[in-house]
């Protein structure tokens, strides 16, 4: 168990998101809620200002640091917050890296899930040398991982142009698995002969309903439409159909781009991916994970690398000209050369967007529940893995488009989406940089609102569960028509 001693409490998640860089997943609470005696390690850390000087005490495992900042002049409360937290994480992090240098920190002291973002933000307020040197001097990424980061905002740089004021993409959730994998945590049912899906559908074109009306009544622009899960596809075609086809006679378009995840190709076929063509959805998911059918198994999903090929080709054989695929790096078991393997038969097949991601062990997830069970990558080969990945990428055209980080990540590192010039998808763009509002329909989804002139965002998540989500369906539509009245105020 970890302890944090500090006098600014409004900031113990900040310093906790920090701990964990370095030891994981280990308790975290305050000294005050404890027996001291209890504490593995305690991380004293107290923030003092007089007058327009602060200065930042920390002491754990031994280790003493003192640093010190200036407030700007008439520096707003947001300022204020800003370099508070700063300071007080970048103390904890220098202390850390000093108890623990073998870890290994690309993004160094950076926890947040969005670094691009902050990139962007920083290169605005300074310029680009500006930005690098935030990054690379005190915040301590890698001149590779901030090179990724410019790439990337490069990369955006007309999509986010394009978004008006009055843009908003449409999320349709779809919370239903044919399996629950090892490493998943997010609150999706697994199907079977009693499950609520007919409930549910009949609930979220309720919503559907609800959500175009809004917009209409606020004026706003469909953007793109994705529709995630879960797994989609566990839908039958009929119910697909039914779906689809309320979805566009309630909004009436899906935009610029609609994007449906595919994902598991043992729920995909002939008879679905020829729905999708003629609802005009031209980008769609096919994700393996890995080619290996030995890590398929153990992780449990239902299908094998050569089903992976066979949905792949009929997608391309019914007209598919968007198709993502993607890869998870350090799965349990897998070494380097699997990964290699896995990229090797991703490269044959040439999908026009690869996403390599990170493993990250969740809390929720039967892998952390039954971790000491299964061999798991060390930092250096998930670095190697993902390096691979990316060369993958490279060697296919494809260019860097988004990136976020997670909780927990193998290595400390990140999960990176890839596409060839033009075959980026925007909803990804604006949901990762929040750039465009969103409206989201369905349990276990953010509905966003981007309020672009005040650098301000609000947002309103779904219940995560089924039966949560129908039983407060009424009261999340009303909520819903609440957030986006132009009367909106906080």
């Amino acid at each position: 168990m970890i302890a944090i001693s500090t006098n600014r409490t409004e900031y113990r998640n900040d310093i906790a998101e920090e701990i964990r860089l370095f030891i994981g997943l280990s308790e975290i609470v305050l000294l005050e809620e404890i027996d001291p005696n209890e504490a593995e390690l305690i991380f004293d850390l107290q923030l003092v200002r007089c007058e327009d000087r602060y200065q930042v005490f920390g002491k754990a495992g031994g280790l003493e640091i003192i640093d010190s900042f200036v407030l700007p002049a008439n520096a707003s409360a947001l300022v204020i917050k800003k370099l508070e937290k700063r300071a007080i994480k970048l103390a904890c992090y220098r202390m850390l890296k000093k108890l623990f240098p073998d870890v290994a920190t690309p993004w160094g002291s950076l926890t947040g899930i969005r670094p691009t973002k902050l990139y962007r933000e920083m290169t605005k307020e300074g310029g680009e040398n500006f930005a690098r040197s935030l990054f690379q001097n005190t915040f301590d990424v890698s001149k590779e991982k901030t090179d990724l980061a410019a790439r990337i905002c490069a990369v955006q740089e007309p999509y986010i142009a394009s978004v008006q004021s009055n843009d908003i993409d449409i999320y349709v959730g779809i919370p239903f698995c044919k399996t629950k994998c090892l490493y998943c945590s997010f609150p999706s049912e697994v199907l079977g002969k009693n499950d609520r899906l007919t409930v549910y559908l009949e609930a979220l074109k309720r919503d559907i309903s609800a959500g175009a009306q809004l917009i209409k009544e606020n004026d706003l622009r469909v953007r793109s439409f994705y529709m995630g899960g879960g797994t989609p596809t566990v839908l039958s075609a009929q119910q697909m159909d039914d779906l689809l086809s309320w979805y566009l006679l309630q909004y009436g378009s899906f935009g610029m781009e609609a994007t449906v995840e595919a994902g598991r190709p043992d729920t995909i076929d002939r008879e679905k991916l020829s729905l999708f063509k003629k609802f005009g959805i031209h980008r769609i998911s096919i994700n393996p994970q890995t080619m290996n059918d030995e890590t398929l198994h153990r992780v449990g999903r239902t299908h094998t690398a050569e089903d992976v090929r066979r949905v792949f080709e009929l997608a391309r054989e019914i007209g598919f000209s968007s198709i993502n695929m993607d890869l998870i790096a350090g799965l349990p078991g897998e070494t380097p050369d699997d990964m290699k393997r896995s990229c090797d038969a991703i490269a044959n097949l040439q999908p026009d967007n690869l996403t390599v991601h990170s493993l990250a062990i969740k809390r929720s997830s039967l892998l952390k529940k039954q971790i000491d069970e299964y061999p798991l990558a060390s930092a250096e080969q998930a670095e190697q893995m993902t390096a691979i990945g990316a060369q993958c990428a490279e060697h296919l055209g494809m260019s860097p488009y988004y990136m976020y980080r997670q909780k927990y990540m193998s290595g400390n590192l990140e999960n990176v989406g890839y596409a060839l010039t033009g075959k980026e998808c925007v909803y990804n763009i604006d949901m990762m940089e929040e750039t465009a509002s969103i409206l989201s329909h369905g349990a276990g989804t953010m509905t966003k609102r981007v309020f672009g002139g005040e650098n301000r965002i609000e947002r309103l998540p779904s219940p995560k569960d089924v039966p949560t989500y129908l039983e407060k369906l009424n009261r999340l539509i009303e909520d819903k028509q609440h957030f986006f009245a132009k009367s909106f105020t906080k």
